[in-house]
């Protein structure tokens, strides 16, 4: 099967797609992921391949940790696709996932890439212990109700929309009063479900201010190109290419709503028919199949789901 680059799309994931062992298949069948993982660890200064391979669990779901984690794996898948000839046209990230996509895109190298993704995660985990926070997924409400209900619920405590999902998955984040208020008035409201987030801070809220002020300030010290890939961002859901723009649309993007509907709905209205969730997990795949009727979604984060891929596509 060929897919035509004009059409195809890849999407990183975020925060939440981790698991214990994630990227361990890719380590023991390919050398260029051995050492992309040996480099990770030097610069980090720990074994963080450890923590991906063989946990605990407890120790990955670490915001710290979690993020550099998961965009190694997300690289690593990357790096594998691009290296018989299988590029996208466009890339888009959810939240952290965007330093992933950009990396595609030749944006940032991988070591600029790590260095901001380990300063993004330890900003944000100071951050969620300054200010305890929460996050939970209201399920079988849209965008506008949730809102509305988010306004009822902020005299209680902050809390907003964090994530836009998909029409029936919205995510709200904020104060643990605020957001405790916000998932009763979803139940009484007729929401399918309200489910606490096992998240360790209140992220894409106002609670992490702090974290957005100290990761402007590493991202202005960072090398950044053009991106040679169409590169949609979180924040706006728009088309990027000026290297100050994507620096400021990043600090951004920590205290204001992942819009993922809107972002993938671009994508399919400037012609992609074809994503590939590239990196662990497949949360991203399962709501793009809920955003885009007749999308043709793929996974990409394990050493057989790139295989099968590569084989049917290379070339």
């Amino acid at each position: 099967m060929q897919v035509s680059k004009e059409g195809l799309a890849f999407v990183f994931p975020g925060q939440g797609s981790q698991f214990v062992g994630m990227g361990k298949d890719l380590f023991e069948r390919y050398e260029v992921v051995r050492k992309r993982f040996d480099e990770a660890d030097a610069s980090l200064g720990y074994q963080l391949s450890r923590i991906c391979f063989e946990g605990p669990a407890d120790e990955l779901k670490l915001t710290r940790h979690t993020q550099p984690a998961l965009y190694i794996c997300s690289v690593c898948c990357y790096d594998l696709l691009a290296h018989h000839s299988i590029v996208p046209r466009a890339v888009a990230g959810h939240s952290l996932g965007e330093y992933s996509a950009l990396y595609a895109a030749g944006a940032v190298d991988f070591a600029t890439g790590l260095r901001l993704v380990q300063a993004r995660g330890e900003a944000m985990a100071e951050a969620a212990e300054a200010r305890p926070g929460r996050m939970a997924a209201i399920i079988g409400l849209n965008q506008q109700t949730v809102e509305a209900l988010c306004e009822q619920a902020a005299q209680h405590g902050i809390v907003r929309v964090a994530n836009i999902n998909s029409p029936q998955q919205v995510v709200i984040s904020g104060e643990p009063e605020g957001v405790e208020r916000a998932m009763t008035l979803a139940h009484d409201a007729g929401a399918k479900r309200a489910v606490p987030l096992p998240v360790h801070g209140a992220f894409h809220s106002p609670l992490m201010q702090e974290a957005a002020e100290t990761l402007r300030s590493a991202l202005s010290n960072a090398p950044f190109n053009p991106p040679s890939l169409v590169f949609v961002n979180n924040a706006d859901a728009a088309e990027l290419h000026d290297p100050e723009a994507i620096r400021d649309s990043l600090a951004r993007q920590v205290t204001s709503c992942v819009r993922w509907v809107d972002s993938i709905q671009l994508l399919a209205n400037i012609g992609i028919t074809h994503f590939v969730e590239v990196g662990p997990g497949k949360v991203l795949a399962g709501l793009i199949k809920r955003n885009v009727s007749g999308a043709k979604v793929f996974a990409a984060g394990s050493a057989d789901e790139l295989s099968a891929i590569i084989d049917q596509w290379a070339g």
